[in-house]
């Protein structure tokens, strides 16, 4: 089987060209032979190869990569790890399930944290918590207040900011009111990856710039690359997006793509004219209408803001420039006391969803597993689903794989044309109508 499909690294990413240059592992050459294969290098495929090492130390692990950690879809997103649902119900029945989905990301977050702390990963690791919040007070009415509740019933500590607090914590008067919530991660993404792909356990083998041109299952799998071969009995699918390549998961992913900037670091003098000194992260009320925002360690300021439908993987640099300048703009608006900052960089993060928010996660052949379609919350549910698929194919039992089981299947989706249509107009009905919280 041919893959027709394959990731394209614009080298746009601003996470990771502010860090220092990395030597990427070697380009697979050659043919190889292990006793378990895992496709991509993002949050999922590194916590599936680390979890695989750990449940067979005997046994031999490749991991192949299109691209280079850092640089792939999970070293794009704005660096949160979210330990609550953003909107629950206050139906039973998802109550209890917003309960396995913060034991889901809050598993994640400690093992992603005993990583840092184990190799030193330098990421700007912090629980700064987050904020999320709303511009307008119907924004507020409407979508902070049942938030809140929720959180009520769920046992959650949380604190409402009103707008002069708020204002005096984030350096903007742009916000009406925000629920802060203490769980929240914040880190350099692309970092984080990187020094996740850079201490692997010593029976994994990761190739990167090894981007899998074929493959076939005979006899297990055996995979191509442009310079050469992997053939495995087992493997663990984990390349997001692109998973629906390998012959699984058709018709199951709506792509989009997310836009975002990053500044440069802010002055001495632009500092004491900000008149903050706390890194903080802001998600908004609405995730179609606002923004999302971070202050990082570095002193810069990330603006991400645009939805759009990608479902052929691609985005013109034309657009993202473009888009570049719209974040400019944005950022004046927010932050006018900081007219001479400019963007370090603007980049487009590819995520890949369900129509119904569930992920591609299981036994999807007699030895084929798969971590894939996290709906854009790679970092805590990418990680579980990469653990848990190796905890199954290994037959370890862990009561997490119940509650992403719980989280269903994704539904099958209309033919590409008519997705496109679809996704976009609801895409623009959506920030049309909730273009207040802008």
């Amino acid at each position: 089987m041919k893959i027709s499909t394959l990731p394209n690294n614009d080298k746009t990413n601003a996470w990771n060209t502010i860090l220092p240059t990395r030597q990427p592992h070697e380009a697979l050459a050659g043919d190889v032979n292990a006793d378990w294969l895992v496709i991509g290098a993002g949050y999922a495929g590194l916590a599936a190869a680390r979890r695989l090492a750990a449940n067979r130390p005997d046994e031999k692990i490749a991991i192949v990569d299109a691209g280079v950690c850092g640089e792939n879809a999970s070293g794009r997103n704005s660096g949160f790890a979210i330990d609550l649902p953003h909107t629950v119900s206050s139906n039973l029945d998802q109550l209890d399930g917003a309960h396995r989905y913060m034991r889901l990301a809050r598993a994640a977050i400690a093992e992603l944290e005993e990583q840092v702390s184990t190799h030193g990963i330098a990421c700007d690791w912090s629980r700064d918590g987050k904020y999320h919040a709303a511009v307008t007070e119907q924004g507020s009415q409407s979508m902070l207040t049942p938030f809140a509740n929720e959180l009520d019933k769920l046992g959650e500590s949380y604190e409402w900011v009103e707008a002069d607090q708020l204002a005096a914590r984030l350096g903007t008067s742009h916000f009406h009111r925000a629920v802060y919530t203490p769980g929240c991660i914040l880190m350099n993404p692309a970092a984080l990856v990187r020094g996740l792909a850079d201490n692997l356990p010593e029976n994994v083998t990761l190739y990167e710039n090894s981007p899998v041109t074929s493959v076939e299952y005979a006899n297990g799998v055996s995979v191509e690359t442009p310079a050469g071969s992997v053939r495995a009995p087992n493997m663990i699918l984990a390349a997001n997006g692109f998973s629906d390549q390998f012959g699984f998961a058709e018709r199951k992913f709506v792509h989009l793509a997310l836009t975002a900037s990053l500044t440069r670091p802010l002055t001495e003098e632009e500092q004491r004219d900000f008149a903050v000194e706390k890194p903080w992260g802001l998600t908004p009320a609405n995730g179609f209408g606002g923004i999302t925002m971070r202050y990082t360690n570095d002193r810069r300021i990330l603006i991400r803001q645009d939805i759009k439908v990608a479902m052929g993987r691609k985005f013109s640099a034309d657009k993202t420039a473009r888009l570049g300048q719209q974040h400019k703009r944005l950022f004046d608006a927010r932050f006018p006391m900081l007219p001479n900052v400019t963007m370090e960089n603007s980049w487009v993060g590819l995520i890949c969803m369900s129509q119904n928010s569930a992920p591609m996660f299981g036994k999807v052949a007699s030895n084929i597993w798969m971590a894939a379609c996290q709906n854009g919350i790679g970092v805590t549910k990418g990680t579980m689903s990469g653990l848990l698929a190796a905890d199954m194919a290994c037959d370890v039992h862990n009561r997490l794989v119940e509650d992403m089981q719980s989280l269903g299947t994704p539904n099958t989706i209309p033919p590409r044309a008519l997705v496109e249509i679809g996704a976009r107009a609801k895409l623009s009905w959506e920030v049309w109508k909730n273009r207040q919280e802008a």
